[in-house]
């Protein structure tokens, strides 16, 4: 199989606009077979290949990625309501080794080397947009291949627990309305300060979105984006709250820290940032054994997606074996949209 050097990928010197107007077309490419029988939520698909929110902005970037040998695809974190991007710079690229979640700092690289602070704040098209974007892309996207859209609620001055979730289910509504496979409850974005970006922090807030959303979307697969955890006995409770509720957790959403630029001045105003890549895959791979010990343990159904600096064959096994169903690529898709036909390649090998 020969491999393209010359297919387009996020530019990360463009906003996100651009990025979000000038999508790919799907690309002509023979992409193999992966040897196995694989599973989403339950239902058959012909990889354990995926890609979270982050890198698909809308249907064309989903239907891109699709063609690219992904089998997952996760419409990016949609809201009730338009929300801008946050400005330049989103993506920067910082010298790390192997997170742990203890450290204080990062300093921005010359150089992409395979990880990056991530700063978009969620943004959202208006709901007609998505709704109408959604239903076209899921008629577009081949039968076998599954759609996820990836929802939010957006806090709103006076607002309860209660009104939050009622906002994450309406959105979850118009998700599956519109034609949505499964959907993934977004409840960790370190990019924002509202109570929607650490939901998972907060068992008992994180049961009551889970409900309302679990209600909304009736026998539809319900997954959470959860962030960064370590301790068992916080697992052990978020699992004991939204056990009920969900069908699959999703980990882990970025190692969160602040980003000291080039001229030694803090980026992003000193708050901190997600990092996204190569140099999660540790840290998510121990979330992903430690979840799937206390899944067994608690002798449940539910099941782990594992996300975080995934970008060869031999990190997909490393996955599944810790207990994953399910392995999702973003930051190594962005900078080689190859990634997924290369693991294939070398897994057939």
């Amino acid at each position: 199989m020969e491999i393209n050097s010359r297919l387009s990928r996020y530019d990360l010197t463009q906003t996100y606009r651009w990025n979000y107007d000038n999508a790919p077309e799907p690309a002509e490419i023979d992409v193999p077979a992966m040897r196995g029988e694989w599973t989403f939520c339950g239902r058959a698909v012909p990889s354990p290949l995926g890609i979270p929110a982050g890198p698909l902005l809308n249907g064309r970037w989903v239907l891109y990625y699709a063609s690219l040998g992904f089998d997952v695809l996760t419409y990016k974190t949609v809201r009730s309501g338009h929300r801008e991007c946050y400005e330049l710079p989103n993506l920067v690229p910082v010298e790390t080794g192997q997170l742990t979640g203890t450290e204080e700092r990062l300093t921005e690289s010359r150089t992409m080397n395979g990880s990056w602070a991530v700063s978009f704040g969620m943004p959202s098209a208006d709901p007609e947009v998505w709704r109408r974007d959604i239903e076209e892309t899921r008629n577009k996207l081949a039968a076998e291949k599954l759609l996820s859209v990836s929802v939010v609620g957006t806090v709103q001055p006076g607002w309860s627990i209660d009104d939050l979730a009622a906002d994450y289910a309406q959105c979850a509504r118009w998700a599956v309305d519109a034609g949505a496979d499964t959907i993934e409850t977004n409840f960790s974005c370190p990019n924002v300060e509202t109570c929607d970006g650490q939901l998972y922090q907060n068992p008992t807030e994180a049961a009551i979105v889970a409900e309302a959303v679990r209600q909304a979307i009736d026998d539809r697969p319900l997954i959470l984006k959860i962030g960064h955890m370590t301790e068992s006995s916080n697992a052990e409770e978020l699992l004991e709250a939204v056990g009920a509720f969900a069908t699959a957790i999703a980990m882990t959403n970025s190692v969160a820290t602040t980003v000291r630029g080039q001229s030694g001045d803090l980026l992003f105003a000193g708050q901190q940032r997600g990092i996204c890549g190569e140099a999660t895959f540790d840290a998510s791979l121990r979330q992903t054994s430690l979840f799937s010990k206390l899944v067994r343990e608690r002798d449940d159904d539910l099941r782990i997606i594992s996300v975080g600096g995934v970008s060869a064959a031999e990190h997909v096994q490393s996955c599944m074996k810790a207990g994953a169903e399910s392995v999702h690529i973003a930051t190594a898709a962005m900078i080689d949209p190859n990634v997924a036909l290369k693991i294939r390649r070398s897994w057939q090998a």
